[in-house]
């Protein structure tokens, strides 16, 4: 097992959030080349990807560039899709090197049995939700939209997009109410299976590290629409460690249930 983290992140929005935030996150896609094992992007990384068979956006390119060095300097980088990007392909999979995960999906990380979703749709309820979600990545469904000019999808999906109205906090009540539905469901994950050591989840925009059991932990990366937020997850053992960018033991972020005690690379 490298000696390197693995660095977790979720929730960038590009394409919905200002150039400098992107630019931001391109200095961090940097330092994970020098720095991470791995890296894990747990979803919503684009405000809206679909992949057609011969262009991409252009308002992405410099990230999926900065991706492609980040898999060149010998980093794994998997992706698990989003509400907003789930529709990745074989641009992502074999022109940038990028493993595409469907979650909920079982890894390892840093040595911990780990369970990974993004957020979206998960346990029994939120029907119209469920049901929205299996229609629009249907084959069928993605067929037809591909069918459309790629000036007229992303027309659409802008239309369809609420992140504006996360931005600057959005609706505080509602991002709680998320992220506790969230934790919820994966505190009984942990209950159910005794083996995981580690859940890990996004879609909230609420960075939360939680101390579940004596070593074992939900987390979830929070977001970069408002905050800059990752998680760096330590092999060997050891808590994980929420972080906010630039990266510094100043801005790493407290955990739940335990003591403020940090760590750094």
């Amino acid at each position: 097992m490298s000696e390197k983290p693995v660095y977790v992140v979720s929730d960038t929005h590009l394409g919905a959030v200002p150039r400098e935030t992107e630019r931001a996150f391109r200095g961090f896609l940097a330092h994970v080349a020098e720095h991470a094992s791995s890296l894990l992007i747990n979803g919503d990384l684009f405000d809206f990807w679909f992949e057609y068979r011969h262009v991409i956006l252009r308002e992405h390119f410099r990230v999926v560039a900065a991706l492609a060095d980040v898999v060149d300097a010998g980093v794994k980088v998997w992706f698990v899709g989003g509400n907003h990007d789930a529709w990745a392909g074989s641009f992502l999979r074999d022109e940038v090197g990028v493993e595409l995960l469907d979650g909920p999906v079982e890894m390892m990380l840093a040595g911990r049995r780990t369970l990974v979703a993004h957020g979206d749709g998960l346990g029994k309820g939120d029907f119209k939700y469920r049901a929205l979600k299996a229609v629009i990545r249907h084959p069928m469904s993605i067929g037809a939209f591909r069918v459309l000019h790629p000036d007229l999808g992303r027309r659409i999906a802008n239309l369809a997009s609420s992140t504006e109205h996360k931005a600057g906090g959005g609706d505080a009540a509602a991002a709680r109410g998320r992220a506790a539905f969230i934790q919820h469901w994966a505190e009984e994950q942990m209950r159910a299976d005794p083996g995981l050591d580690l859940v890990l989840a996004g879609h909230a925009h609420v960075a939360t590290c939680a101390q579940v059991e004596p070593g074992r932990y939900y987390v979830n990366s929070g977001d970069w629409l408002n905050d800059y937020n990752y998680v760096v997850l330590h092999p060997g053992g050891g808590p994980p460690e929420p972080r906010v960018w630039p990266a510094s033991p100043d801005t790493a972020l407290p955990r739940q249930g335990e003591a403020d005690t940090e760590s750094s690379d």
